[in-house]
């Protein structure tokens, strides 16, 4: 790996961009943060960005993003960093590489929730850790999964939000907001699901509803542990931010494991093994300096 030379690091959300311009010891020299438009108006934005910071700071040797998706994480194939699927307008066809090509430079994309993982694992809650989960619950849900600071993938990134949890249609007849599934994890537990079931998001709410949601979590939270076998899980985004959400979803991911895994890492009541971030909301763009480390090691 180059001495010389920074990391432009991007973390793309959906609402909104935070650039950086950090050394490759992961100091941030230059941060701005834009709103998520078109990439008619975003690129260009972003170009000037980084061509002005480093411009003031020096040359950029790599970038790293993180990014919303979906979007082709695959560095074989021909449309590695192009947004595919989006539902976000404008956003479908298009590639950083178009925005970031111009400088010459290795480029590593993922997703935001990798990248949010990734930067946990160096930095953060999952420190020490050899494969960590992190899941965000928030807008959307999705899962990083990482090993040894690499995110794992197959032929895609993956897509733990759209798993089926069982439903007691009694208990909770609300039908799911995914237009795919219905009522599969993101349909029944993100943010925009809880509100449009109750109204109010579930900080506002009572023990029953956050043990419901808790329960849809924990199947998810049993499932990563049964195919990952992960060293620890995270959980983060705005929905886990309700009071008592964490602590019901370690009693019901206890309670649907049974006993089954037995290991120093689960310890009893699950307090060590599932936590919330570390980092913050400074998970992602960490996570993208990294990123911009990693490419420019791969060249």
């Amino acid at each position: 790996m180059s001495s010389e030379g920074l990391i432009g690091a991007v973390e793309a959300g959906g609402t909104k961009f935070v650039l950086a311009l950090a050394t490759q010891a992961g100091e941030v020299l230059a941060r701005t943060r834009m709103p998520t438009n078109s990439p008619v108006e975003t690129w260009p934005a972003m170009q000037a960005f980084f061509t002005q910071a480093s411009a003031e700071h020096g040359p950029i040797a790599a970038f790293g993003v993180a990014s919303f998706g979906p979007i082709d994480i695959d560095p074989a194939s021909a449309a590695y960093g192009t947004f595919t699927t989006t539902p976000k307008p404008g956003w479908s066809g298009a590639r950083f590489h178009d925005a970031l090509g111009g400088f010459g430079v290795p480029i590593m994309v993922d997703t935001d929730v990798n990248g949010a993982a990734i930067g946990e694992w160096m930095a953060g809650a999952g420190q020490g850790c050899r494969t960590l989960a992190y899941t965000t619950i928030g807008t959307g849900i999705g899962t990083g999964v990482v090993q040894n600071g690499r995110s794992l993938m197959g032929i895609s990134h993956f897509e733990s939000g759209h798993i089926v949890p069982p439903r007691d249609a009694v208990r909770d007849p609300f039908p799911g907001i995914c237009p795919y599934h219905g009522d599969c994890l993101e349909g029944l537990a993100c943010g925009p699901a809880i509100e449009r079931r109750w109204g109010k998001s579930l900080d506002q709410l009572g023990a029953e509803e956050t043990n419901l949601i808790a329960g849809y979590i924990a199947h998810l939270a049993a499932t990563l542990v049964l195919l990952h076998m992960p060293d620890r899980l995270i959980f983060g985004g705005g929905v886990m931010k309700a009071p008592g959400l964490v602590e019901a979803v370690r009693r019901e991911t206890a309670s649907r494991l049974n006993g089954y895994v037995s290991h120093p890492r689960l310890d009893e009541g699950l307090n060590s093994y599932i936590v919330t971030p570390g980092l913050g909301d400074d998970a992602g763009i960490t996570g993208a300096i990294e990123l911009g480390r990693q490419a420019l090691a791969t060249g």
